[in-house]
């Protein structure tokens, strides 16, 4: 199972968009901070505009900001809207059904793999992903002084 940067650099993107509530951020700060490329980041931001997570904002202060509250989406459903299924193998996909279901020995272990990957991105919201974040941060600059 790999999840790719698309993934990776739009969940990043969200906890930046995330950190100042209905305050607009530009991509270009975006990708500054999280040090992704710009035009990598706008193709992804349009993916997640797409999906609903975030809005664009017209103006001299414009940019993004989250559409919904940080609360309310969680990682599985940023992952899942970027990557598409992120089953570990095809025989556990939700519309797939495996061919050598009865003779292998594996396909419990998988479902078993499925399972708790949906459950951690599931009960892991935007929110926590940002507090986590800014602790780290935090931590960080306490470590510099």
């Amino acid at each position: 199972m790999w999840i790719s940067t698309r993934a990776q650099y739009g969940l990043r993107a969200l906890i930046e968009i995330g950190r100042q509530p209905g305050q607009p951020i530009s991509l270009k700060e975006v990708a500054t901070r999280q040090d992704i490329s710009l035009h990598y980041l706008e193709q992804i931001v349009g993916g997640l505009r797409r999906a609903g997570f975030v809005q664009s904002v017209r103006g001299a202060r414009g940019g993004y900001q989250l559409a919904r509250a940080a609360a309310g989406i969680n990682a599985y459903e940023v992952v899942t809207t970027l990557e598409g299924s992120i089953a570990p193998v095809q025989c556990v996909e939700d519309d797939h059904t495996c061919d050598s279901q009865n003779v292998c020995g594996t396909q419990d272990l998988w479902f078993r793999v499925d399972a708790a990957l949906r459950d951690v991105l599931g009960s892991t919201t935007l929110a926590d992903l940002i507090v986590e974040a800014d602790e780290k941060q935090h931590a960080r600059l306490i470590q510099l002084a």
